[in-house]
């Protein structure tokens, strides 16, 4: 056997070098281990999750979905990061989930300025009419509730929105709410000295 025809060999069996296979081994065997995670959700799918459809040939095929994770990340006020999450899955504990509903929860971004805050929802496939919207205190609660799309959003405003001057519009499927604030009124107060 050449040279040549031993390299060409053992390429076929490495073909990441020296320094690959057991690393590519272990990689998959984790991504296996996940996998198998997989098989116990169908066991927690909301009925509405599962469809069934009756293929030409008799067979009954299963559908499951949609499962949607994601999160943004945005930077706050403070220079610190927010990371809000969005989707149907609610991560927790030892489990890469430990909930899953058949109500998505919208990817949201709030952007707040001096004068007004922006609440802005990406609520796609229902029109303006099937979107509530309530604002208690300064919880906002945005909700869809249709057969084929159902969302629900709980979110904390910031101090100092005036909510009866709230904007909103419709399109595309981005929902967008706007408040003024309130000017902070800093006065300063005497102090009687005993």
């Amino acid at each position: 056997m050449s040279e040549d025809d031993w390299y060409s060999k053992w390429r076929k069996r490495n073909p990441f070098g020296f320094w690959s296979m057991p690393d590519i081994d272990e990689m998959m065997k984790e991504m296996e281990r996940e996998f198998m995670k997989f098989k116990d959700i169908e066991a927690q799918v909301p009925k509405d999750l599962v469809r069934e459809k009756r293929l030409s040939d008799g067979s009954v095929k299963r559908e499951i979905g949609p499962i949607v994770y994601g999160y943004s990340m945005t930077i706050g006020p403070e220079g610190k990061p927010v990371i809000r999450e969005f989707g149907n899955v609610k991560r927790g504990g030892k489990t890469p989930w430990n909930e899953l509903t058949d109500k998505r929860e919208p990817m949201v971004d709030l952007v707040e300025t001096d004068k007004e805050v922006r609440v802005l929802a990406e609520v796609p496939g229902v029109s303006k009419e099937e979107i509530t919207v309530l604002l208690d205190n300064n919880k906002l609660t945005l909700s869809v509730n249709t057969e084929k799309r159902k969302y629900h959003k709980e979110l904390e405003l910031p101090d100092g929105v005036k909510p009866d001057s709230a904007k909103s519009t419709y399109n595309n499927g981005i929902l967008e709410i706007t408040f003024a604030k309130q000017p902070s009124v800093r006065r300063g107060v005497r102090l009687r000295i005993d």
